[in-house]
């Protein structure tokens, strides 16, 4: 009964982790990659190239995607708080 519930919220969470994090983790993964083309087509073999673009273009996607994340986020702290009395048993 309590290994459902635990395997049940436990689930839960890693999904909206991976919800969350993925336009991140996407953007930033295709902003190095593009990087890393450019400096194999041009030779530039600078170390500090890719972090600007990168945290610029996390930057950006936390401005345009925070909404969405902080909606995704609230929504299952609601659910988890609301879900409370139900797994409390006395």
């Amino acid at each position: 009964m309590y290994q459902d519930i635990v395997l049940g919220i436990a689930h839960e969470a890693v999904v909206t982790v991976l919800l969350v994090s993925a336009p991140i983790l996407g953007v930033a993964l295709i902003t190095g990659l593009a990087i890393s083309i450019l400096q194999a087509t041009t030779q530039i073999q600078e170390m500090t190239l890719v972090f600007v673009p990168k945290i610029v273009a996390v930057l950006l996607v936390v401005i345009i995607f925070g909404p969405w994340m902080l909606n995704i986020l609230t929504t299952f702290m609601i659910s988890l708080y609301s879900a409370i009395p139900q797994m409390v048993t006395i």
